[in-house]
């Protein structure tokens, strides 16, 4: 049987983007993992890293592994990582997000940066969970390292980060938290927002369980 050209095209375009699909989530279920790594880095660092008491009391985490900077001289950051909150006990599945800044300020070296947030205010999770939320103006967000800023009650946002697992105090103002479709896409297989995600519309994945266990693991010392 001979195809016409229009067939061999429907073809090709099927089998490219099945191969882009399955690349996606095989990038998906690498950062998945990264982010365990980098809850596991920053809880049990002494000293320098999240403090039992922080993790349990957010609503909300976001955690971005490998968040990448741009050339010396231009500021702009690019990461791709996910959001969990909490519902009661456990946490919800994990909803991809992107994490884009102009300025991490000057103060921390290295071109790839971990970075986790938690959100310590159950108010907040609409915007966490919105289209687009801007550090600093849509939310303000505090440097997290160490015990002090876990007991200002007047802090709602805490951020925290390593490089080469070297810690250091930086500014995210002016940085945008934003879904990341493709991602869920490729973690759900469809399109599906994080408010639906996280508010229980799916099952967590069989690959980011070890994501959600760690979270409820880290939030209950």
């Amino acid at each position: 049987m001979t195809l016409n050209k229009r067939t061999v095209y429907l073809v090709l375009a099927f089998t490219m983007a099945a191969a882009l699909y399955g690349a996606a989530a095989d990038d998906t279920r690498a950062r998945i993992g990264n982010a365990v790594k980098v809850l596991n880095d920053l809880t049990e660092s002494p000293g320098h890293g999240i403090w039992p008491e922080q993790i349990a009391k957010a609503d909300c985490a976001v955690i971005i592994p490998g968040f990448k900077k741009g050339a010396a001289g231009v500021g702009v950051g690019f990461g791709r990582g996910f959001i969990s909150c909490r519902n009661g006990d456990n946490w919800s599945a994990p909803g991809a997000v992107t994490l884009q800044t102009t300025s991490l300020g000057t103060q921390l070296g290295g071109e790839r940066i971990d970075i986790v947030v938690l959100s310590l205010d159950k108010d907040l999770r609409p915007k966490l969970l919105s289209d687009r939320l801007t550090i600093g103006s849509d939310v303000s967000a505090a440097w997290g390292n160490g015990k002090s800023a876990a007991s200002n009650p007047d802090v709602k946002v805490l951020f925290f980060a390593q490089t080469k697992g070297i810690f250091a105090g930086f500014s995210l103002d002016g940085a945008n938290l934003k879904p990341d479709d493709s991602s869920n896409r490729a973690l759900y297989g469809k399109s599906i927002g994080n408010a639906a995600i996280v508010g229980g519309q799916v099952a967590t994945p069989a690959v980011a369980q070890p994501l959600v266990a760690t979270l409820k693991e880290k939030s209950s010392h």
